[in-house]
């Protein structure tokens, strides 16, 4: 599935991007299933498990204006066919091993006139480890620009050896660090793309500023036998089979 270049391109600069890699047919029933959770946050006033609000500048949910919902495969397990997808784990695969797990699993309605996603992080900052085995996943249901608030990356940030400190902002879910902006790069991209990328590398995404809607799935894959204290096996409800061979 992946080419020695690929692979090669994994390693230096940490991440891969296939652009347009779920199809039309597919893409659009995933869509539909993003639509309904999105109707659904709609109706919320406060923050409730698995679902978070926008906030506004004191901190306070702004009610009806979804943020993110965590655990999205535990609320709904129809997503878990989107992180099954033979095309996104078959490519995993060849990275980290042959039997995986997806956890963490989380999506982002980015709705328009300021939909927040993340600040710049890491995601092993979030898992207390810097191993290399654990894959994040960006899946992009819809076409993601600069307006809208497409993801960024800082290329090669992986390999810093260490996870930079984080901090947490009144009026954003989340900790985030700083970055040289100057090394930042904005990945532009179409409906149906997957990002694959070392939960080491510094990424984010722009706020969304357009009249669009912003779709995005993101997790994590790592190896069946690795089990982080955190994130452990049958204990932990966001874990899932991604594929056993």
């Amino acid at each position: 599935m992946l080419t020695d270049e690929q692979v090669i391109q994994y390693r230096e600069d940490g991440f891969l991007v296939f652009e347009s890699l779920i199809q039309s047919e597919r893409l659009a029933w995933y869509k539909q299933v993003f639509d309904e959770l999105v109707t659904q946050g709609s109706r919320l006033n406060e923050q409730t498990p698995h679902w978070s609000l926008e906030l506004d500048e004191g901190g306070e949910p702004r009610a009806g204006l979804l943020h993110k919902v965590q655990g999205v495969c535990v609320v709904d397990d129809r997503v878990l066919e989107l992180a099954r997808e033979p095309a996104i784990v078959d490519r995993v695969a060849e990275l980290i091993g042959e039997n995986l797990d997806v956890f963490g699993t989380k999506f982002f309605p980015k709705l328009p006139d300021g939909g927040t996603s993340t600040g710049w992080h890491q995601d092993n900052f979030y898992f207390g480890t810097d191993t290399d085995r654990i894959v994040s996943c960006g899946i992009y249901l819809e076409d993601a620009d600069v307006e809208n608030g497409c993801l960024r990356v800082v290329p090669g940030s992986h390999r810093i050896g260490e996870i930079v400190e984080h901090r947490s902002e009144l009026s954003r879910h989340g900790s985030w660090t700083k970055v040289d902006e100057a090394q930042a790069v904005d990945l532009v991209i179409p409906a149906g793309t997957v990002v694959l990328f070392s939960a080491n590398l510094l990424h984010g995404a722009y706020d969304n500023h357009s009249t669009r809607t912003r779709y995005s799935t993101a997790w994590h894959y790592m190896p069946e036998e690795l089990n982080p204290e955190k994130f452990l096996k049958g204990i932990y409800e966001d874990r899932h089979v991604a594929r056993k061979v």
